[in-house]
Formats: C-alpha cells, structure tokens, sequence
C-alpha cells in the first residue's frame, strides 16, 4: 500500500511548467509539514538550529496542476493525499542523484483567498469523472440548480 497524506504550508509558490511532447501540465512545489512537537522540545531543536518541520516535495498533474498554480500561493495551508515515488537521475557531476515525491491525486485548498478572510474545505478533486478545474467543488454543475433543503421531503 502506498498511500500518503499531508497538511502543511506551502514554502515557495508552485512552478507550473508544460510538458514538451504531450503540453500536459505539471506544477511542483514542498510543503512545511510540522512534526507534532511538544512546546519544549519544539524550543529545544530550534535552539538548535534543527527543524521542527519535515519538507516534501509534492507533484500535481493535469488540470489540478493548472488550479494549484493559479490559486496557491507561499504560505497557504492545504492537505495533500497521494503516493510517494523514488526515482534517481544523473547530474552534470556524473554523479547518481536519488529523489523521493508525493505525487498527489488529489489536493485540498485548506486557506482560500486573502489570508484574513478565509474559507475552509475549497478542494480540487482529480477524478476524472467530476474534475472541471473549478475551485471549490471540482464537481461539475451545469444544468443543476441548487435547493432549498426545506423542500426535501427526508
């Protein structure tokens, strides 16, 4: 089982970049994701000089990675639910270079607009069946209206 989720911050804002060949999107950025530490040894360790934090990388693919670019910013709080994937690469030094992702399947939009006024559980869900790319559903709507829950019989 390879299942892994995740509530941090943001540390940069996301890069968006295009694929060459087949112009799908990929957008990469790292969340700091707090350890859980008591107040004391969270003073200790940053006395320290050692993080109180853990920063995985974390990269979104498709239509969520185009949402995530153009509404996440440095220092908003999201949940992240994916897989983790090694690879390894060779860098100019000819030397092997080792690395570990979370891949997301799907992101949730934890802060949403200015940081003074926020609004919880905005969500960008992959599956392909419902994704329009919409912030805050992801569900598709059209032709739907909403209801009175006054009007429901149950």
């Amino acid at each position: 089982m390879n299942n892994v989720i995740l509530i941090g911050r943001l540390t940069a804002d996301p890069e968006l970049r295009f694929l060459p060949e087949s112009g799908r999107a990929v957008t990469k950025f790292s969340l700091a994701v707090d350890k859980g530490l008591s107040r004391e040894k969270r003073m200790e360790l940053e006395q320290k000089g050692i993080p109180t934090a853990d920063f995985p990388r974390i990269v979104v693919w498709g239509r969520q990675a185009e949402n995530c670019a153009t509404y996440l910013t440095k220092g908003r709080m999201v949940a992240i639910q994916g897989r983790i994937q090694t690879g390894s690469y060779e860098n100019s030094q000819g030397q092997r270079v080792y690395t570990t992702d979370v891949v997301a399947n799907n992101v949730q939009f934890l802060e949403w607009g200015d940081n003074n006024n926020n609004q919880q559980g905005q969500n960008t869900n992959t599956n392909k069946n419902t994704n329009t790319g919409a912030p805050g559903g992801g569900i598709e709507t059209e032709g739907f209206q909403p209801i009175d829950d006054d009007d429901i019989p149950f």
